[in-house]
């Protein structure tokens, strides 16, 4: 804890945070730098449509949470999950799927977003790894099929990573990005154990 604590201390001291950060997004920005390693994301780190308040509010109601891949869904802190009554699924892995994706000749984890779908509206999307769960969850968006509270869209790489994240800031719907081609599991996770940890404990700044 005191390690955690200096690491955060030193990513507060290294970064230049934006004069419209809140102190929740500032809380929620550090998180996902130290899980990172990398000051330099500050500057591409993205709080769209209030993100911080809507994710609080949607975990303290005991939210759906549902995430891309298992590299995401073990980074979450299970302890908080578990005492907001907040679920937490990932489908990627299940038989079902994968038969699917092969008969669609698609990627799972765009099936696997499909088969969450139901279970999300008013959830929270954790996405840290594939750009395709990430555009498929838009799909589902604009079709209707589901509204989650917010979506955490960090998936990393060089194919539709970017232009994935992109997308998803220019809908109606509060979320958590980082632009370009970086992200991942451990800092999509991140940013939903900052959430969780304002949720638990509240603070003014």
């Amino acid at each position: 804890a005191e390690i955690a604590a200096l690491c955060l201390r030193r990513v507060a001291g290294a970064i230049s945070e934006p004069d419209d950060w809140g102190w929740e997004a500032r809380t929620g920005a550090r998180g996902v730098i130290y899980a990172a390693g990398d000051v330099g994301l500050a500057s591409h780190i993205r709080f769209h449509r209030s993100p911080v308040r809507v994710g609080v509010e949607a975990l303290r109601r005991g939210c759906r949470i549902v995430t891309d891949v298992r590299m995401v869904e073990v980074a979450l802190d299970r302890a908080r999950c578990s005492g907001f009554r907040c679920d937490v699924s990932c489908a990627i892995a299940a038989p079902s799927v994968a038969e699917e994706a092969r008969r669609q000749n698609i990627a799972r984890a765009a099936i696997a977003m499909r088969l969450a779908a139901p279970q999300l509206d008013g959830g929270i999307a954790v996405i840290g790894n594939a750009p395709t769960a990430l555009l498929a969850l838009l799909d589902l968006i604009d079709s209707g099929a589901t509204r989650p509270a917010l979506i955490i869209g960090m998936p990393v790489g060089f194919v539709a990573a970017a232009e994935s994240k992109q997308e998803l800031l220019s809908r109606q719907i509060p979320a958590i990005s980082i632009l370009g081609s970086r992200g991942g599991s451990a800092v999509a996770a991140a940013a939903l154990n900052a959430l969780l940890r304002l949720a638990a404990a509240p603070a003014t700044p």
